[in-house]
């Protein structure tokens, strides 16, 4: 391993020595390498420096201890030395973290999409409500949200809604909750007051360019036609609306938020290759699933992965038999206890295969 951040601490001074080079800024695409480079090296890189600075502070003190005779300047001494242990295992642990094999798609931006399943009219508002909590929790990220579709029934809520998070790092947190999401209350639709058990699943795909994705143009008809839905500009009046039907898999999406026919085109085919990308993963994943038997779930879209209980005021997530008495504000968004949660067991459980095969 220090072999390996000696090589990382190396590659550092090199990359900053090329971005201080004075035409290095006149290629823009060498440029932007080079950042992204330098931001991923950074975090390990410091931790690393630190760990240096902790392991000299170390000697340091164990020769200074041999040499001092008065008791008092031993005893700060020690405590010297005990901080600089305690900070040199901390610093092992997160090192090995950060040198985990990266996911590649977890600085891409996200498409979001979330269907009603078992519940009727229940399972649709909740999947209204489940939408409003990505919002909520995208705004406190200071990412941007576009809808792309959304299929609403006359009491708010939603049969299907696909919308896109741009942000910083947005699939590195969201990846995690694609799943089946279990809601149990009393519906406000029955009278009885008995509690109803209902579902939606939540589809967290990265956004992919057309580099990663081609899609032949014989394999996809093109419809264009009115929007329909709640009123606003446009809707109704002009044929903007886009549906793409993908023939080899049987897909079908379909964009209208926009007023410009070209905007909900763009919009559609950015949902398709997504999709189109899952199905590649989805099959990579179910080669793996050996592997991934120790991950934090299987990953498998069917799996019920959370549970909220309104009735006791409780979240429930299986996959890491955590439940947080707090439903109120993860339904306003705030669900950032989960997520980190959810990433620390997926660390683990990688580092501890990583210690079983080595």
């Amino acid at each position: 391993m220090f072999d390996r951040l000696e090589d990382l601490l190396i590659r550092f001074e090199e990359l900053m020595g090329e971005l201080n080079e004075p035409d290095v800024a006149n290629n823009q695409e060498r440029f932007r390498k080079l950042m992204k480079e330098q931001s991923d090296l950074t975090p390990i890189v410091e931790a690393y420096k630190e760990y240096k600075k902790c392991k000299g502070d170390i000697e340091d003190s164990l020769s200074m201890l041999e040499e001092e005779s008065d008791e008092d300047m031993r005893e700060m001494l020690k405590d010297e030395l005990n901080e600089a242990k305690k900070r040199v295992e901390e610093l092992e642990q997160e090192l090995k973290i950060l040198l985990l094999p990266k996911d590649p798609n977890d600085d891409k931006n996200v498409i979001v999409e979330i269907r009603a399943g078992a519940g009727g009219d229940e399972a649709a508002l909740f999947a209204a409500e489940m939408y409003r909590l990505y919002v909520h929790y995208a705004e406190k990220q200071r990412w941007k949200v576009e809808t792309m579709n959304v299929d609403e029934i006359g009491i708010g809520g939603m049969k299907e809604v696909n919308f896109m998070i741009s942000g910083n790092g947005a699939y590195s947190k969201l990846k995690y909750e694609s799943g089946v999401h279990r809601v149990q209350r009393v519906p406000e639709t029955e009278s009885g007051g008995r509690i109803h058990t209902s579902t939606i699943t939540v589809a967290v795909m990265p956004e992919v360019e057309d580099v990663d994705v081609v899609i032949d143009d014989k394999d996809i008809r093109i419809d264009v036609m009115r929007a329909s839905g709640n009123g606003g500009q446009c809707v109704n009046t002009t044929d903007s609306a886009v549906r793409l039907t993908h023939y080899p898999t049987g897909i079908v999406v379909y964009s209208q938020t926009e007023k410009s026919q070209l905007q909900n085109k763009a919009k559609a085919f950015a949902l398709l290759r997504a999709k189109l990308y899952d199905i590649e993963q989805q099959k990579q994943h179910d080669a793996e699933a050996e592997l991934r038997r120790s991950q934090i779930g299987t990953g498998d879209r069917s799996e019920k992965i959370r549970t909220y209980n309104f009735p006791q005021g409780r979240v429930t997530d299986h996959r890491i038999k955590l439940t947080l008495y707090k439903i109120d504000s993860i339904m306003n968004g705030d669900i950032d206890e989960l997520l980190d949660s959810l990433i620390a067991a997926d660390q683990a459980a990688k580092l501890s295969r990583m210690q079983n095969e080595g």
